[in-house]
């Protein structure tokens, strides 16, 4: 795969050269803006707000590629290379960037790195007790206590991030501001345009983001438990909300070990779950199974969108990042019954 990705990365280039992409004589007013998932789009959208028709304004994943296993094409490497502003999420799934912009023609870009912009905000993924992987992890724990701690050092691995950073409502807030301040610094004649429009759509989010939390504070059950892979994590932490899953979030595996699938079903009884749920583009058979290990067997499985198979084309249907959210929220106030 690595080396698939250093061919196209070096035919991209050699196209960048011989197209002249990125020349300062080719009459172009328009900012370019790349995106790599819908989140970021949509906020940009947002904050240009009429003025989005000064833009020309990509989304790299626009065919409901999932952010974890996508790979640029030369075409989406030739786009990054010349734009203005490249916003990307900025975890292990990009670990691709960091090569084409070392190779970029535009050396005055501004780049926006989420997980840099939210700092201290950014949470480690986390094993949550009975999640596929738990018992691995623990086994690997007792390994590790047997061998002499001078040899711990050796033994560290690199902390993974959540990337799902976009679930959280408080985070949309803050790096639609960051976005702001940095398209005004590019488009200072619009400066005060993408201020005010930001500071508008912001005042948007807020006001959701403490419609969540009245939902929540009136809920019954503090609970939310997947059959599923779980980006959800900022979100519920927003919230004081507790999780169970099947997977974490950024996890490429599909089929639930028989232990866990009796865990999250003792689990459901234990907590008497009314709902088992799932995100989009789940086909359903772990919730199904989980529901059919219970003892009542009548929980209603429940869909929450991560919004990572989003489409241009549902982009073009009417699809938003606020109208996904207040949709989630409906889920979530079924689910917290």
């Amino acid at each position: 795969m690595k080396k698939i990705f250093a061919f196209i990365l070096c035919f991209a280039m050699l196209a960048c050269v011989l197209t002249g992409c990125g020349a300062k004589d080719v009459k172009n007013d328009k900012l370019k803006i790349v995106t790599t998932i819908f989140p970021e789009y949509d906020w940009v959208k947002q904050i240009l707000g009429d003025k989005a028709k000064n833009a020309d304004l990509t989304m790299l994943l626009d065919n409901g590629v999932d952010l974890h296993s996508y790979q640029p094409s030369a075409e989406d490497i030739i786009k990054i290379s010349s734009c203005d502003m490249f916003i990307y999420v900025g975890g292990e799934s990009d670990s691709w960037v960091k090569d084409v912009l070392k190779n970029a023609v535009n050396k005055n870009m501004v780049v926006i790195n989420l997980l840099e912009v939210l700092g201290d905000d950014v949470k480690e993924e986390e094993i949550k007790e009975g999640m596929q992987g738990d018992h691995d992890h623990e086994h690997e724990h007792d390994d590790e206590d047997d061998h002499d701690h001078d040899h711990d050092h050796d033994h560290e691995e690199e902390t993974e991030y959540d990337e799902h950073v976009w679930l959280s409502l408080k985070n949309a807030a803050k790096l639609c501001k960051h976005i702001s301040e940095k398209l005004g610094e590019i488009d200072v004649s619009n400066k005060v345009v993408y201020a005010a429009n930001a500071d508008s759509y912001i005042a948007k989010l807020n006001a959701l983001d403490a419609k969540y939390a009245d939902a929540v504070g009136a809920a019954k059950t503090k609970t939310l438990l997947f059959g599923d892979r779980f980006p959800f994590r900022y979100l519920t932490d927003d919230y004081g909300l507790d999780y169970y899953a099947a997977f974490v979030g950024c996890s490429a595996e599909s089929e639930a070990s028989f232990e866990t699938i009796v865990f999250l079903s003792k689990k459901v009884d234990e907590l008497g779950l009314g709902a088992i749920m799932q995100i989009e583009s789940a086909d359903g058979k772990i919730a199904k199974t989980i529901k059919e290990n219970t003892k009542t067997k009548d929980q209603a499985i429940l869909t929450l969108d991560s919004m990572q198979s989003t489409t241009l084309s549902d982009v073009n249907g009417g699809a938003s990042y606020l109208g996904i959210m207040e949709k989630n929220l409906n889920v979530l106030k079924d689910a917290l019954k």
